[in-house]
């Protein structure tokens, strides 16, 4: 397919400035791939779709603080640095963006407000892409706690137009988060609440979950016109055997698996044996999956409405059906569904 086939007018007005009141109560389109069938239901009506034996999978990927505004020595100007990921422990060695990018020479150092945290350029990876080195004495309880009060939660500035605010830190997170790595949240877990994910174990739904640390390739824009020509950047997973377990189970039964997220669909697909089932992995991954394409582990696809010609509406495509998700996209704008990261859901059956 072309990138072409993907594109579509978004209002700005339905880009989602800010989450739901209530994370259970954003808005749910259910599509139903083998009748057509559309329903507008609201997010805590999910469990309706699902019963004993079927699985949730979910991604406990955790976002950290990734935006840090730093001066640069010398002439004090304001630089925004945004880690991207540690490459050395140690040494305290991030892989980060620099903006602007202009001004940031290798040997160039950092400083942070007021605190003790000093960082060095030590090498330039792409036009806005830098390796820097943080000069830090502390422990690394002391370092990774400096990062955090220092941070600000990383809001994807292509939709999300405000400045973060204190109530970020806690809602653009999943309430199951558990393994620090991401710098973009993985959106469409973010609906769920302790009271769904109980109403869901008291129906027999087993959850498991998978972790995928989402990076800013997810959201990097495709510029080629052949998909077949476009470069995923690698995103770190990790597919436990315990969700391989409970994942196989079901589909040996013939119940539901439900990806919640196009980030946990990549894992899944990532991880698939020899007999189509799921099998314990982790390490990198660049799968890009668009139109047409053979999933083999999830057969239900809980994801948010997505941005014009992105990977991740490509993805959605892939697993909807092109024609029905282009119908669906159509009648979300006329229903004025929000879209992106605080927007709301769809779930695909």
């Amino acid at each position: 397919m072309k990138l072409s086939e993907f594109k579509f007018d978004l209002p700005e007005n339905l880009l989602a400035q800010h989450p739901a009141k209530n994370r259970d109560e954003s808005r749910l389109m259910v599509l139903h791939r083998d009748t057509g069938k559309i329903e507008h239901r609201v997010f805590k009506d999910i469990i309706e779709y699902f019963g004993e034996g079927d699985a949730f999978v979910l991604n406990d990927t955790k976002v950290f603080p990734a935006r840090l505004y730093g001066n640069k020595e010398k002439t004090g100007a304001k630089i925004e640095v945004f880690l991207l990921r540690e490459l050395n422990k140690e040494i305290h060695l991030w892989d980060v963006l620099v903006d602007p990018a202009r001004k940031i020479r290798v040997g160039n150092k950092l400083y942070f407000g007021e605190s003790d945290m000093v960082a060095e350029v030590i090498d330039n990876t792409t036009s806005r892409g830098r390796t820097i080195k943080f000069l830090f004495d502390g422990s690394d309880e002391e370092f990774y706690k400096a990062l955090h009060d220092l941070g600000e939660t990383p809001l994807p500035r292509e939709s999300i137009t405000r400045e973060a605010e204190p109530a970020d830190k806690e809602r653009y997170q999943t309430i199951y988060a558990k393994h620090t790595g991401a710098v973009a949240a993985p959106s469409a877990g973010l609906h769920f609440t302790r009271e769904v994910m109980k109403r869901l174990e008291i129906k027999g739904v087993e959850v498991t979950a998978v972790t995928l640390h989402v990076g800013l390739g997810t959201f990097r824009p495709v510029d080629v016109e052949d998909l077949t020509k476009h470069k995923m950047d690698s995103e770190n997973f990790i597919v436990p055997a315990e969700a391989a377990v409970v994942v196989n189970k079901a589909l040996d039964s013939k119940k539901r698996v439900c990806a919640v997220g196009t980030t946990t669909m990549r894992a899944l697909e990532s991880s698939v044996s020899a007999n189509n089932r799921l099998k314990e992995n982790q390490g990198w991954t660049d799968r890009f999956i668009f139109p047409p394409y053979d999933f083999k582990i999830a057969n239900a696809l809980l994801t948010n409405f997505h941005t014009p010609e992105s990977t991740l509406m490509m993805m959605t495509s892939a697993f909807a059906g092109h024609e029905l998700l282009i119908e669906a996209y159509k009648l979300a704008i006329k229903e004025k569904y929000k879209f992106f990261s605080y927007g709301d859901a769809m779930l695909i059956l």
